[in-house]
């Protein structure tokens, strides 16, 4: 991986992307998402990580990140690492009609890396952005919270359950954030 989008200041505000391997449509299904949700609140509450915004999308997350209490990468990585296991176990264990090629998708993508045994969810890399202006960020939170109206998910952003836009817009979302 190129050094231009990794996480080089630890304690900086990252726009971060964190894509299923393949652009397998992974959370189509709720039960996905609930996982990622039940992962970032565990962050948020155990690991000091800050939440500015966030959007699942079908095939990739978008969200700005920061870390109070260990380094950011260190998050990220556990975050990765711990929603793989458990998106695995939900794949393999309920019912999924996709679960044949979506397995397939997870173990070719594993076999093209030496640092994975069985299964690859996440691609490795995060295209992290260091967030260094108030434009900067306001442009990205702007972005993250306009994917789904863009993509025809909803008309008005804060509608959309898994994002952080109504966290903006005077409601409650499903994660804790730090507003920018």
């Amino acid at each position: 991986m190129g050094n231009s989008y990794q996480i080089k200041n630890q304690e900086g505000v990252y726009f971060l992307t964190f894509q299923v391997v393949a652009w397998v449509d992974l959370f189509s299904r709720r039960r996905y998402k609930d996982i990622l949700v039940e992962s970032l609140n565990h962050c948020v509450n155990h690991k000091g990580l800050q939440v500015y915004s966030w959007c699942i999308m079908s095939n990739h997350v978008h969200c700005i990140l920061s870390a109070q209490q260990e380094n950011l990468s260190s998050v990220v990585r556990n975050f990765k690492s711990n929603t793989s296991k458990q998106i695995l176990a939900s794949v393999k264990d309920e019912p999924e009609s996709r679960r044949e090629w979506m397995l397939f998708q997870f173990k070719h993508a594993a076999q093209q890396h030496l640092r994975n045994i069985n299964y690859q969810v996440w691609t490795h890399e995060n295209h992290a952005v260091e967030l260094t202006t108030p434009d900067m960020t306001t442009s990205k939170l702007n972005y993250i919270h306009q994917n789904p109206v863009k993509e025809g998910y909803v008309v008005e952003a804060e509608h959309y359950l898994y994002s952080s836009a109504r966290d903006y817009s005077n409601g409650k979302g499903l994660i804790s954030i730090v507003h920018v």
